[in-house]
């Protein structure tokens, strides 16, 4: 007996002393890394186990030690695009990993509309999915899991597109990377898609930024219990957000909002959300969102609204852009079928403002500032350039004194500025657009794309 036990004791001895090299998930076969970037890689294995990675793109040998945690990480430099290459990690063992691309890396992240996939149901999507044949998009599509407390790997693997894989993967996410790709002459596009329907905006937050703020807490002891996801905070960051944070981006798109319906702290807790993420990540990487759809939920409220409005309020945070769809949706259906010009639209922020090959106005046109002459009211837009109205006219201008009581105002359209007038208000100091949950832009400009709804107060 005594011999039996003193066995296992020198066999789990050997085994601590030769602790396997483990990596996370993500770090696989078919994975994508950022192009011309330096690339953190990082893992686990036995402290003062000398692990050496030597890359095939340079074949150059780098070496690290893991901490008394178990801990190491180095990062290495990565060329212009290109592949397949493999990356070799060696320790007491060796680990080969394959068919590696060398690109754009986007996370992709949110609730439903972000999640959802072509066999869903989405517009047109049996043709689309036949035509999805291209090895050089990668998704790497994260496992949904929560917990209370952070997580340091993640359910997930890299996969190449296919109809196969491409009917269940974010249908946004494909879209966009199919259009990066066509403006960024066949460029791999690898997609980190890390969404969960029904979650709130707090749950994908650190809980101690959400613990620290008093607005932040009141909110997300607000949330909803839904069946189909956690109302938690910080519980989808612990394990879908967390051990991605390090991997190199060139940046996130976000579709999410829906589920935050019915708070008036929205736009704190979303820039909350992309302040502590680019914190985390030590980069101000481009987050373009979109814009959640106009839907006519049966309640008499402005929920909705209010946070498509603070949605675009969020804009005065450098290096965000947006996307409208109120001419792409219908209003019966929280889930819109067109995803295509959804991802379409995402790819044409980051094509002109972070790849800087589109001059086109890929924006529509966004509320500046309102000036007050006499009984008129003079709205002034960004992105305004062949500014007018779908129909000719438009109900969709309210103005109001300062007893706030809204009323219908005429407007027409001069020099690129709206001009308000309502005979009910004669002293006009506030403003507003399309302000309905359900209300779908009739104000465009010469790219065709819809003004967002606002209100001045």
């Amino acid at each position: 007996m005594k011999n039996n036990k003193l066995l296992f004791l020198v066999l789990l001895f050997c085994n601590l002393l030769q602790a396997n090299v483990t990596l996370p998930n993500f770090f696989s076969d078919n994975m994508v890394l950022q192009r011309n970037s330096d690339v953190k890689i990082w893992g686990w294995a036995n402290p003062k186990e000398e692990i050496t990675i030597q890359p095939s793109w340079n074949n150059q040998l780098y070496k690290v030690m893991p901490n008394s945690l178990a801990n190491w990480s180095l990062s290495i430099p990565t060329p212009k695009e290109g592949g397949p290459y493999t990356l070799s990690i060696k320790g007491y063992n060796t680990i080969i990993l394959k068919n590696i691309l060398i690109g754009e890396v986007w996370l992709c992240s949110g609730q439903s509309n972000m999640e959802m996939t072509p066999s869903w149901g989405i517009l047109n999507g049996d043709d689309e999915v036949k035509k999805a044949i291209n090895s050089s998009i990668r998704f790497f599509t994260v496992q949904k899991a929560s917990s209370s407390t952070k997580q340091i790997n993640l359910s997930g693997n890299w996969q190449e597109c296919s109809p196969e894989t491409m009917k269940n993967s974010s249908a946004i996410a494909y879209f966009f990377a199919q259009h990066l790709q066509e403006d960024l002459k066949n460029v791999p596009i690898g997609l980190l898609v890390s969404a969960w329907g029904g979650t709130a905006a707090e749950l994908w937050i650190p809980q101690e930024i959400i613990e620290n703020e008093n607005l932040l807490k009141t909110a997300a002891s607000k949330i909803n219990p839904n069946e189909y996801c956690p109302n938690l905070s910080g519980y989808c960051f612990n394990t879908m957000i967390n051990p991605l944070i390090g991997y190199s981006i060139a940046g996130t798109i976000w579709y999410q909002g829906e589920s935050n319906v019915g708070s008036n702290s929205y736009n704190t807790t979303f820039e909350a959300l992309i302040n502590s993420w680019r914190k985390l990540w030590n980069s101000d990487f481009p987050f373009y969102f979109v814009q959640i759809a106009p839907y006519n939920d049966g309640f008499k409220h402005f929920g909705s609204v209010l946070i498509r409005d603070f949605q675009r309020q969020t804009l005065k945070i450098p290096n965000t852009a947006m996307v409208v769809t109120s001419d792409i949706s219908t209003t019966d259906d929280i889930h819109p079928k067109d995803k295509k010009s959804v991802g379409i639209r995402l790819a044409n922020l980051a094509l002109t403002n972070h790849y800087k090959t589109n001059s086109n106005l890929v924006n529509g046109p966004l509320f500046k500032d309102f000036k007050i002459e006499k009984n008129k009211v003079l709205v002034n837009f960004d992105y305004a350039d062949g500014l007018y109205f779908k129909n000719k006219t438009t109900t969709q201008f309210e103005i109001a004194g300062a007893d706030s009581v809204y009323y219908s105002a005429k407007a027409i359209i001069k020099n690129n500025t709206v001009l308000l007038h309502s005979d009910q208000v004669k002293n006009p100091t506030k403003v507003r657009f399309a302000w309905k949950n359900d209300a779908q832009s009739e104000l465009f400009n010469k790219a065709n794309l819809p003004a967002s709804s606002f209100i001045s107060e």
